[in-house]
């Protein structure tokens, strides 16, 4: 197979996965099973997991009664925006690496022609040469975060209409800034952040989230809760393993929205140009908390409270 070849087989594969949320959890969890030591697949879908959780929210009951059309197709397409370019600029960095995985020889120079950055191709140079998985999952968090930087949390659309509009409830009480792990034992695991609009704090939410991922302690609950619940972006996909659940709240993701046509300038997604980036891969500070069952619980009560306040008073 030719150079060429091999260039074009990647887009198309990555065309054909980045389809919507659905088929993007899929792919980086399809991934993670044949690659294991490539750990930010695992992690890329459950944070996907979660993103499509929150947009099949915002057509579920309380939230479709509680805030305008308007409003709710903004705050969807913020973050399918993301998780769109999250996935064309990661995708083809694990297809390169697979392909050099079989070739065993390092085929990295090839991202030039998906405009992956500079950093990246380096870093994954240096993995197949050192085997750093650790350094590769920080590596993967750090690109994708300054990947969606410029092109949706900087973009002027978004920062008027969703990061420096968010009601209330978004601000305090809903999942924006809140990644869950599930278990099949109805148990949630989890971090949130501040300041989210930062490229820094979302970094450092990666990095904790690759920490309690990948924990001895909690893997092997969240793996098998990953290889078990197929993702259709309803949170029913873990709240019918929790106690007090009764019936579905959010739709399916594809009853819900339709496939999103994405068009970017790709000098958008360009970031690297030399910076230093050594204080990223610092241990990240662990809170106390990890487990957020109860606190998941108590939120959601609140939320459909202020929900229906703000209803009643319109």
């Amino acid at each position: 197979m030719s150079l060429h070849d091999i260039i074009l087989q990647i887009k198309l594969k990555t065309d054909d996965g980045n389809v919507d949320n659905i088929s993007r959890t899929e792919r980086y969890a399809k991934f993670y099973k044949k690659h294991p030591e490539v750990k930010w697949a695992l992690l890329a879908s459950m944070v996907s997991r979660n993103a499509g959780w929150f947009m099949t929210d915002l057509e579920g009951i309380p939230l479709k009664q509680a805030l305008p059309y308007e409003k709710r197709q903004w705050l969807f397409l913020s973050v399918e925006t993301a998780n769109w370019l999250i996935f064309a600029d990661a995708y083809p960095q694990l297809l390169l690496y697979e392909y050099s995985k079989r070739h065993n020889k390092p085929m990295f120079y090839l991202l030039e022609a998906f405009h992956v950055s500079a950093f990246m191709m380096e870093e994954w140079e240096r993995f197949f040469r050192t085997k750093d998985e650790k350094r590769l999952l920080t590596s993967l968090i750090i690109n994708e975060q300054h990947v969606i930087q410029k092109p949706v949390i900087d973009h002027p659309l978004f920062k008027k209409f969703v990061f420096h509009s968010l009601p209330f409830i978004f601000q305090d009480l809903f999942h924006f800034r809140v990644i869950l792990f599930p278990t099949i034992t109805g148990k949630l695991y989890g971090f949130s952040t501040h300041q989210f609009s930062h490229v820094k704090k979302r970094i450092e939410l990666g990095k904790r989230l690759a920490w309690l991922l990948f924990h001895p302690l909690y893997h092997g609950q969240f793996l098998k809760f990953s290889n078990r619940v197929i993702h259709t972006g309803s949170r029913y996909d873990y709240e019918k393993y929790m106690k007090k659940t009764t019936k579905r709240k959010s739709p399916f993701l594809r009853t819900a929205f339709p496939i999103i046509s994405h068009e970017i300038d790709e000098k958008e997604r360009e970031w690297f140009h030399g910076q230093r980036l050594g204080k990223y891969y610092k241990d990240p500070e662990i809170p106390k908390r990890i487990e957020l069952t109860d606190w998941y619980e108590k939120k959601q009560s609140q939320l459909h409270l202020l929900c229906m306040m703000k209803q009643y008073l319109q």
